[in-house]
């Protein structure tokens, strides 16, 4: 008799630099160490038209968006953490990005906003178009603004 062992339960969450989505980043940790999951941070990156001029084009924006990722797991997690990480930096839509990384995931954690333009990758918009197409359980983290 051969033993099949299942694919680890894995948890989604959707980074992008802003605070509602490092307090997305802390909840899902949270989660992920309590249920045994690995968790998936993930970052999408687009080129939008009237972006503007990035000096070293599209590789220097999946750059910069992968240092947004690690600089927020580094100021979430730190150096020393005990959860099973795994960082995906992809091009494309942030909804579509978030709902393709979350096909068989546990779950799939957002903030409740982002920044907007570059580093918008978790608006308002993209918090609901996941909570109404995701294919698995969505928490949206709130948080409120960190002036208020």
């Amino acid at each position: 008799m051969t033993e099949t062992s299942e694919p680890r339960p894995f948890v989604v969450v959707g980074v992008d630099g802003s605070h509602q989505s490092r307090a997305a980043l802390e909840w899902a940790a949270r989660y992920a160490r309590l249920v045994g999951a690995q968790l998936r941070a993930v970052t999408a990156w687009q080129r939008e038209s009237g972006f503007g001029y990035f000096p070293e084009g599209e590789s220097g924006l999946e750059r910069e968006a992968r240092r947004v990722l690690v600089h927020a797991i580094d100021r979430v997690l730190g150096d020393d953490h005990d959860v099973d990480l795994e960082l995906l930096v992809v091009r494309g839509n942030p909804t579509a990005v978030l709902l393709d990384a979350s096909r068989g995931a546990l779950l799939l954690v957002v903030g409740d906003r982002g920044y907007g333009g570059f580093a918008g990758l978790l608006l308002g918009s993209v918090g609901e178009n996941c909570l109404r197409h995701a294919r698995c359980s969505v928490v949206v983290v709130r948080q409120p603004d960190e002036g208020s």
